[in-house]
């Protein structure tokens, strides 16, 4: 039996070859001729990106292109995709070096990510029962994009940590997890949920933390050196934040009803954000010493307040409800950034990188029983008869349910998530650690040279203040200023 448990730990040990030069392009290879014979195979346009449109605009009555969704969604689209592609890679680029991963790796699996999505979710929402077809639009663009999120925010608590195999690896399980996950919650259980504080933050956050655990490394302290920022590092991530914080409002409402709904959803989000961005300045300040502020807290929490607006963004909430979500959600990150994270590493041995905990996780699964409670309180008053069935969706199959029955189930969709993003990421995570993926070892993390060739003035890492590190607190007992040095 020893001898067993003694090869297993050998066979699950840490990877020390990073050479990914067989299976990366394999991998890329195969899997894009999967994805050009699948599309050949399942996906056409769907009639308003037809070119028979001409002919669906005459038998429908509509009376000008105008009123193709493509008119209405593209907009939305446009953020989004600038929120996937430029906000998410620019967010992880906080280490002083591992950017080029950062935004690299986002680059690829969010181009493998939305693929596969079109086809996971055209197969569930979009396919013709007549044809055997997916029929795409822009709509399923911005679902797509949606799903890569999931994927992105896992990729978030292994940064730096994992090949670019494992990441293609782990965006293949999530989006197809979360495209069963988003059915059974939005299809199954008839819940709403907007802007995706279940499906999509709570559900990635978690599949991402699981993997994490599995994966846990015992010896990640041979690469402190590289676990940190340094000014620049930090200033290009706080683009990230920008571009998150500025789109937000397009995130949370891109795919609600036309109309007030979408208009709702961008104000309670816009609200949202405002306010977290105070209250995370507080309490930033108030946990050091002398008042000074962590550019950790300020890149991340200052987006929770949108992250949990997502459930209730198209809610009655009221603006005033908006504000303290924001204002709750800002407190309860930035206290997660310094107390929750070192005691995830310390106690669970969870090794949460950019802290995915406290931005996605908890906010997405607290967003997510916010719109349970709001949902609950709903009545004719507020929304009016006809408003209620629209927001709700109170239609067909399940026109006699209530809002006190819709916040049950609201309730139920947000423990789905969860328990789909753990149990997921757990199998993906011993699945991950097959020695086959060219992974680094424990000594080699954080480091872009693992897989990148970096320019010549680059190669050597010039000895650097470690000022910043999103695992582990900071003393409480350090200087007025780091910078500072003597003068002669």
């Amino acid at each position: 039996m020893g001898n067993c448990c003694e090869r297993a730990r050998d066979f699950f040990g840490p990877q020390k070859n990073t050479n990914v030069r067989v299976s990366l392009p394999a991998v890329c290879f195969v899997w894009q001729i999967a994805m050009i014979v699948l599309f050949g195979v399942f996906v056409r346009y769907n009639p308003e990106s037809s070119a028979r449109w001409v002919e669906t605009r005459r038998q429908l009555n509509i009376s000008s292109d105008i009123e193709n969704d493509f008119y209405f969604r593209y907009p939305s689209f446009q953020d989004v995709h600038v929120m996937i592609f430029v906000g998410f890679g620019y967010l992880m680029t906080f280490l002083k070096r591992y950017s080029f991963s950062g935004v690299g790796f986002n680059f690829l699996i969010a181009s493998f990510g939305l693929q596969w999505a079109l086809l996971m979710q055209g197969w569930f929402h979009s396919l013709d029962p007549a044809t055997g077809k997916i029929l795409i639009g822009v709509e399923n663009l911005i679902n797509a994009d949606f799903c890569c999120a999931g994927s992105l925010i896992a990729y978030g608590a292994l940064l730096g940590k994992v090949s670019p195999v494992q990441l293609l690896v782990l965006t293949l399980f999530g989006v197809t997890l979360f495209a069963v996950e988003e059915y059974i919650i939005l299809d199954l259980l008839h819940c709403r949920d907007a802007g995706g504080s279940m499906v999509i933050h709570a559900f990635g956050g978690y599949y991402g933390l699981a993997i994490s655990w599995v994966l846990y490394r015992p010896n990640l302290h041979l690469s402190k050196r590289l676990h940190g920022s340094v000014y620049h590092s930090d200033v290009f991530a706080m683009i990230g934040t920008l571009f998150l914080w500025m789109f937000w409002p397009s995130f949370n409402s891109a795919i609600t009803d036309h109309g007030d709904g979408q208009h709702r959803a961008a104000i309670n989000t816009y609200l949202a954000l405002a306010s977290s961005v105070l209250t995370t300045v507080a309490i930033s300040s108030m946990s050091q010493k002398r008042g000074k502020l962590d550019m950790v807290h300020i890149q991340n929490a200052t987006l929770a307040g949108g992250v949990a607006m997502g459930t209730s963004a198209e809610f009655m909430i009221s603006p005033y409800g908006s504000l303290i979500v924001g204002f709750c959600c800002g407190i309860i990150s930035t206290f997660g950034y310094l107390y929750i994270s070192p005691w995830l590493e310390r106690v669970l041995k969870l090794q949460d990188t950019c802290g995915v905990h406290n931005l996605h996780a908890l906010p997405g699964m607290l967003g997510g029983f916010i719109g349970a409670i709001v949902a609950a309180a709903a009545t004719t008053e507020v929304y009016g008869e006809e408003g209620l069935i629209n927001t709700f969706d109170f239609e067909g199959k399940f026109a006699n349910r209530s809002p006190g029955t819709q916040g049950g189930f609201q309730a139920a969709g947000t423990c789905v998530s969860i328990a789909f993003g753990l149990v997921g990421g757990v199998i993906v995570g011993f699945i991950l650690r097959f020695p086959i993926w060219g992974d680094p070892a424990d000594d080699n993390c954080f480091d872009d040279e693992a897989y990148w060739e970096v320019p010549e003035d680059e190669e050597t890492l010039p000895p650097v203040l470690e000022y910043n590190n999103h695992m582990i607190h900071k003393h409480q007992e350090i200087s007025e200023s780091n910078f500072s040095v003597e003068q002669s």
